[in-house]
């Protein structure tokens, strides 16, 4: 079983989460989107496709946007084709920044034209780097492995991380997302409920860091599961919390 781990200029986090999947046993196998444009490789040769963070093409013009527009212009006919066909596509940070360029998330009528949302600005106006509590809301097979409910601890760092929907119809999107248990995670307190900063760092809406699309196999979030695999990566030592969307990922795979 192959994942692609796709690259540009400005890609990062993607040796550690190459690392992730090699420890679980699957074939990750970096992919410049380059050796798409050339015709060297295709999706087709892959059982997923992982987006990591980073600051892709310098983030100019938004987070995201070149990396996305470069996509849609070289593979979005065999994206969709991976997509709809059941495949996992996933994005961490920078890359759930282009997953919402592309119009795949939050995708409720299907691979959108042009974006649906926008992950704007953190209302502190700043980079915001550190541990986030997260709970567990939604209901994906790409994190099948974390009760509903659950909180877990995983490193958030980012510039660009609020989640915006279309003004004047944020209500109807946020109610179809919840019944379609499409939010998949929620920055919250130590009391496990939504708060305000600095436990959600960017101030999204209902506190939301990570959603999926109707399906459930294209997800998309702010926080790095990657940076927290290994017990030794967190500040307590304790648990690696972002191993069990790794597993996630890896058991569906496995069952295609």
């Amino acid at each position: 079983m192959a994942i692609a781990i796709l690259r540009i200029e400005g890609t990062n986090c993607e040796a550690e989460s190459h690392a992730a999947f090699a420890s679980l046993g699957v074939q990750p196998r970096y992919l410049h989107l380059n050796q798409l444009r050339h015709g060297d490789v295709s999706l087709s040769q892959y059982h997923g496709l992982f987006i990591p963070g980073g600051f892709s093409a310098g983030d100019y013009v938004r987070a995201g946007a070149i990396f996305a527009a470069r996509m849609k212009a070289l593979l979005m006919d065999e994206l969709r084709d991976f997509v709809e066909a059941g495949y996992p596509v996933v994005g961490i940070c920078n890359g759930f920044q282009v997953l919402i360029e592309l119009g795949l998330l939050p995708g409720l009528d299907g691979i959108s034209e042009v974006p649906e949302a926008a992950l704007s600005v953190n209302d502190s106006d700043r980079f915001e780097c550190r541990p986030t509590l997260l709970r567990h809301d939604g209901r994906s097979p790409l994190t099948s492995r974390i009760p509903p409910g659950q909180t877990v601890l995983i490193p958030s760092a980012h510039m660009e991380g609020k989640l915006l929907l279309p003004r004047g119809e944020e209500r109807r999107y946020l109610e179809d997302l919840a019944a379609n248990h499409q939010i998949l995670f929620r920055y919250v307190n130590d009391a496990g409920e939504p708060d305000g900063y600095p436990w959600n760092p960017n101030g999204s809406l209902q506190g939301i860091a990570g959603i999926c699309n109707p399906a459930g196999n294209v997800m998309g979030m702010m926080p790095h599961p990657e940076r927290a695999f290994h017990p030794w990566q967190q500040p307590d030592w304790g648990r690696g919390d972002g191993r069990a969307i790794f597993e996630s990922i890896v058991d569906y795979i496995r069952a295609l």
